[in-house]
C-alpha cells in the first residue's frame, strides 16, 4: 500500500518534460536510483527510502561535515522520515522533537516528545551535533531560537541547517509577535507541516544573507552557507547553513 500511494503521488506531481533520473550514492540508504519528477525541490525523490530535496540536503551535509556519528550525541528538530530513521542507526544517541503549541515543551503528544526551540528543555550542552530543516522560518523570536540551540551544544559543536534562503543581503521580517500577538508586517505567507495534517504554519521571515551575523550573534563563529556535493548535477538540491558552536 505504501509503495502505490508513493506511485500515486508521483503520477500527480510528473511533468513529462522536466523527468530525469539517475543513479547516485544516497547518504542514507546507499546506492540507489533518483528520480526528478519536475523542477521543483518536492519533485525530486530516492527511489529506495523516498528521501525528498531536503533531506537529501542535510544529510549530504552532515556526511561531509562529521563523516563518523557513532561517537556523537545528535539532537533533530523533527521525528520522522528517512533522516531520523538514518540518525537512529548512525549517531551514538539521538534526540527528536516536534513542536506543538498546545502541548507543553519536553512532553509528548502521540508518541513524540514536543519541544519549543524558543525554550529548549534539553540540559546544556549534551549534543554534539544539531540539526533542523525548514524550522526557523517559523520561529517567533528566532535570536532566542538560535541561542537555545547553542545552549544545548557542547562547546565546538555543529549546528547544520535548511532554510528557504534568498540571495537578498537582508533578512525581510514578514510577521511578529507583539504582547502574545501577530502582527502583520507583509501579506501572510504560510507552509504546510505533515506533523499536523498539513496545517497550515506562518511564515515569520524571508531570510537573507545576513542569516551569518544573525548566528554569530547567539554565539556561533565558522558560519557559512554550503551547497552540499552530489553526484546528479540536476538535482535541485537546497544550501544549508553550517555554524560551530564558539
Amino acid at each position: 500500500m505504501k509503495l502505490l500511494s508513493r506511485l500515486r503521488a508521483g503520477w500527480a506531481q510528473l511533468a513529462p518534460g522536466e523527468f530525469a533520473i539517475g543513479a547516485a550514492c544516497c547518504p542514507f540508504c546507499g546506492p540507489s536510483l533518483f528520480v526528478r519528477l519536475n523542477h521543483t525541490e518536492s519533485g525530486l525523490r530516492c527511489v529506495r527510502c523516498a528521501a525528498s530535496s531536503v533531506h537529501l540536503s542535510i544529510g549530504l551535509a552532515v556526511a561531509q561535515t562529521l563523516p563518523d556519528l557513532s561517537e556523537r550525541d545528535v539532537c533533530e528538530l523533527s521525528a520522522a522520515g528517512p533522516y531520523v530513521a538514518h540518525l537512529r542507526r548512525r549517531a551514538r544517541s539521538a534526540a527528536f522533537s516536534e513542536y506543538h503549541p498546545e502541548v507543553a515543551p519536553g512532553t509528548t503528544w502521540q508518541g513524540v516528545r514536543c519541544e519549543d526551540v524558543q525554550a529548549l528543555t534539553w540540559p546544556d550542552a549534551g549534543f554534539d551535533l544539531v540539526t533542523h530543516t525548514e524550522v526557523f522560518e517559523h520561529v517567533p523570536d528566532d535570536a532566542r531560537g538560535f541561542a537555545e540551540l547553542r545552549r544545548v551544544l557542547r562547546p565546538g559543536g555543529r549546528m547544520l541547517f535548511t532554510v528557504p534562503l534568498s540571495d537578498a543581503e537582508h533578512t525581510v521580517e514578514r510577521a511578529r509577535l507583539v504582547g502574545g500577538k501577530i502582527e502583520h508586517l507583509l501579506p501572510p505567507e504560510y507552509h504546510v507541516d505533515p506533523f499536523k495534517g498539513d496545517a497550515p504554519v506562518l511564515v515569520f521571515r524571508d531570510y537573507g544573507r545576513d542569516i551569518v551575523q544573525r548566528l554569530q550573534q547567539a554565539g556561533f563563529d565558522e558560519v557559512r552557507i554550503m551547497r552540499p556535493a552530489f553526484a546528479l548535477d540536476w538535482a535541485p538540491l537546497r544550501h544549508v547553513v553550517s555554524a560551530r558552536a564558539a
